[in-house]
């Protein structure tokens, strides 16, 4: 039997973005070569809300794009036989970017690592940064953010659900136990 529990509403959401939103312009010394990439599929929806928080604090229009993973993946035949294929839209040059991935939830590190691998199809950034909206731990690979906007203590056999307006009509973060 499985309990969930709300652990974000849609207001501290709000406020963990404008949070990232600050931080990642904050540590910048060019913004002019800023870039998001949002991880499919809540990470593109966080990605295009970032972009408009920043938009906001006074920088430029910051190029954003969508990535699939799911044939990156090293995992993807235990996921699914046949893993959904989204679109990958990264209609800039990648090439001397620096590149921040925008995820929902970060666990074992193995979605950045395809993330990783994914990018380079692209071309050569000059750096790759990693901002989540959850990070829960357990990872399983030495991956970590350089923005979160929340820690949250799990088990390993619990899980993170992140819903955005945009993909499922509401904003709220559950823990799911079991």
């Amino acid at each position: 039997m499985s309990n969930r529990k709300t652990i974000c509403e849609a207001a501290e959401i709000s406020n963990m973005l404008d949070t990232l939103a600050r931080q990642i312009m904050d540590s910048r010394e060019n913004p002019e070569s800023l870039a998001l990439v949002g991880i499919h599929t809540r990470g593109v929806y966080l990605a295009r809300r970032i972009r408009e928080r920043i938009s906001g604090i006074g920088s430029a229009d910051v190029p954003t794009g969508d990535m699939d993973i799911n044939l990156y993946r090293d995992d993807w035949t235990r996921i699914s036989h046949q893993p959904e294929v989204r679109s990958t839209r990264i209609d800039f040059n990648v090439n001397r970017k620096q590149i921040i991935f925008i995820d929902d939830v970060l666990y074992t590190g193995r979605t950045i690592r395809a993330a990783l691998d994914a990018i380079i199809d692209f071309g050569r950034p000059e750096r790759i940064e990693l901002a989540v909206l959850i990070d829960r731990g357990h990872r399983e690979l030495p991956i970590q953010a350089d923005y979160v906007g929340r820690f949250v203590d799990t088990r390993r056999a619990d899980a993170v659900n992140v819903l955005v307006s945009e993909y499922d009509g509401t904003d709220r973060v559950d823990l799911v136990t079991g």
